[in-house]
């Protein structure tokens, strides 16, 4: 089992300690000015010390493991979800999506993320490369995502679950999904996105009223009204948006310094909320400007390449699958998050990967990467058991000269050939 670590990725390894040495600065920076807030960023110190153990550990487990008892991985999933629910659910941040189990707090809602990517991929995979039917497949697919997807939208935590969705359609269209199929979904959901935004600015006063009255999510409007209508939004709701593009656009080309921006180390306090959690690249933007948020996206480049190409070398389908799953979740966190302060996309709660505070995502994110990296061991050491086949047989203990022999086997066959 040990001689899994001989195929670890150091690519990888060598990427989240880059991505390390950029987080605790960014978190000691974002909390210099508070005394609320400090020492978050010593515990992120000791949460990726955890999280490296997490990844050397899921490294040894046969990842056609959760597979096989996908379901029990998805049962679980739902249950710590469902308890948030309960009188154990903890509201932070406006969203009941905590768990306090004595000492230990967890978000449920961020470890379910690899409980979809492995039990939808482990559906997917029953088809055996067949095209998904969109009664038989696609509707219980979508079915098994959905129910998580509601529970969080009741939790009040819309950014995650939009990851859900996400990962459903990455996974969708990597499953052999029928041209037709695909087709239809991409005209649908471009017509409800498109046809939202156009009933939202039309009938604001409406949705306004039905969100804050019926729905009781006035709070959705604060988030919504920045993205859609800048000009008319409240300044108490884009306050937080607003300053972050400033913050951005003052860090320039090379940044205001280490601990030097105006916004975030504001003698008053961070006039950006949230910057050592959802809104970091706040602080990466201001005090290291365009070049350190393209050194961060570049990271994040060679981070989801190297994962693709193992995907590619896998030879197992699941393999592939759960690869694909867990790059979707990375991008849509990546997109979502940066894209919030520039305008493209809505402001949630959703953190920056391996960058953000937050001891539940840093630690689910460096499991995914252990899950990648246990299918690219597997992947190796089956590579290595079919190249040595011929040597499984012989019960001497002559392991050289069988070996020799199945490779003058091999290259007589394929001279043959």
């Amino acid at each position: 089992m040990l001689t899994k670590w001989k195929h670890i990725d150091w690519t990888l390894i060598i990427v989240l300690l880059c991505m390390m040495g950029m987080c605790i600065p960014l978190v000691h920076s974002a909390v210099a000015t508070s005394d609320r807030f400090r020492g978050l960023d010593t515990q992120m110190i000791f949460y990726y010390i955890l999280g490296f153990g997490v990844i050397f550990f899921m490294t040894l487990v046969d990842y056609r493991l959760y597979v096989k008892y996908f379901w029990i991985v998805y049962g679980g999933g739902m249950l710590l979800l469902l308890l948030t629910l309960t009188p154990l659910g903890q509201t932070q941040n406006g969203a009941q999506g905590w768990l306090k189990l004595g000492p230990i707090g967890m978000q449920p809602a961020e470890l379910f993320k690899l409980a979809l990517v492995i039990t939808i991929a482990s559906l997917l995979a029953k088809r055996n490369k067949e095209k998904l039917g969109f009664f038989a497949d696609v509707i219980p697919i979508g079915i098994v995502a959905f129910i998580p997807f509601a529970v969080v939208m009741i939790q009040n935590d819309l950014g995650n679950a939009l990851s859900y969705v996400l990962i459903l359609l990455g996974l969708l269209w990597i499953g052999n999904l029928k041209f037709t199929h695909a087709l239809i979904i991409f005209v649908l959901g471009a017509g409800l996105l498109f046809g939202g935004i156009k009933a939202y600015v039309t009938y604001h006063d409406q949705v306004s009223d039905f969100m804050t009255n019926t729905l009781g999510r006035a709070h959705w409007l604060d988030r919504i009204d920045p993205w859609l209508m800048p000009d008319e939004a409240s300044r108490d709701a884009s306050w937080q948006t607003k300053n972050g593009k400033y913050a951005i656009a003052g860090g320039g080309m090379l940044g205001q310094g280490f601990m030097q921006g105006e916004m975030v180390q504001n003698a008053t306090g961070s006039l950006v909320p949230y910057t050592y959690s959802d809104s970091i690249i706040v602080v990466i933007g201001e005090e290291f400007g365009f070049v350190g948020i393209s050194f961060l996206l570049v990271l994040y480049f060679i981070m989801i390449h190297r994962m693709i190409v193992i995907a590619l070398e896998c030879k197992d389908r699941v393999g592939s699958y759960i690869i694909v799953g867990i790059v979707a979740m990375f991008m849509y966190q990546i997109f979502e998050n940066i894209g919030m302060f520039i305008g493209l996309m809505p402001l949630t709660g959703i953190t920056l990967p391996f960058i953000s505070y937050g001891g539940t995502s840093l630690l689910i994110n460096m499991a995914s990467i252990g899950v990648v990296m246990s299918i690219r061991a597997c992947t190796k050491e089956d590579l290595v058991r079919d190249e040595f086949a011929d040597v499984k047989g012989s019960k001497v203990d002559d392991g050289g000269i069988q070996a020799i022999r199945g490779a003058l086997s091999r290259m007589g066959r394929s001279k043959k050939a």
